[in-house]
């Protein structure tokens, strides 16, 4: 009796480490290129992001609330930088809001006396921010020209957007 107990106990053992494994190599996987979900922009327009790129060089995607005042410091911080990390690398920010359908009247006019120039989303149902396994905002993502997943950072903090800046500089080189 002891010995089919220990077998059991093995082959549980087996097979959840071969969960695990599957798991994680699942989740790569799952978020090495942008997943398609339809978004709007702020005119209303319908935008795939899965067509999401920028002619072979990095694309940055970062996730935002209004209500989220780490996401508006760190974009705005990124937006002090925007125009040189754009003569350097070439990136594009993508800046998605995942105010829900109550607030999203709130973002065009933050956006626009923010003086922010990234391409703007709107993920109001959260399907987008769910596809790419968001959890909580600031959730930044840095995406290769050829649209993989290179980097990921998670919340802000002052001085982040230097590590950004180290990550565009390995893809420009």
């Amino acid at each position: 009796m002891h010995l089919n107990f220990y077998k059991a106990y093995r082959t549980a053992k087996r097979l959840l480490i071969a969960g695990v494994l599957l798991s994680l190599m699942t989740d790569d996987a799952y978020t090495q290129s942008i997943p398609s979900v339809e978004l709007k922009d702020l005119t209303g327009s319908n935008i795939d992001t899965g067509t999401l790129e920028n002619d072979g060089k990095p694309i940055v995607i970062c996730f935002w609330a209004t209500w989220c005042s780490p996401c508006k410091r760190e974009l705005n911080n990124y937006m002090d930088y925007y125009g040189d990390w754009q003569d350097e690398t070439g990136v594009k920010i993508v800046a998605i809001s995942i105010d829900d359908s109550r607030s999203t009247n709130r973002v065009a006019p933050y956006v626009m006396s923010s003086g922010w120039e990234y391409d703007m989303l709107l993920d109001p149902a959260g399907d987008f921010k769910r596809a790419m396994n968001v959890i909580n905002v600031p959730h930044t993502f840095l995406y290769n020209g050829a649209g993989e997943l290179v980097w990921s950072h998670n919340n802000y903090a002052e001085g982040d957007e230097e590590e950004l800046y180290e990550e565009l500089l390995k893809l420009a080189k």
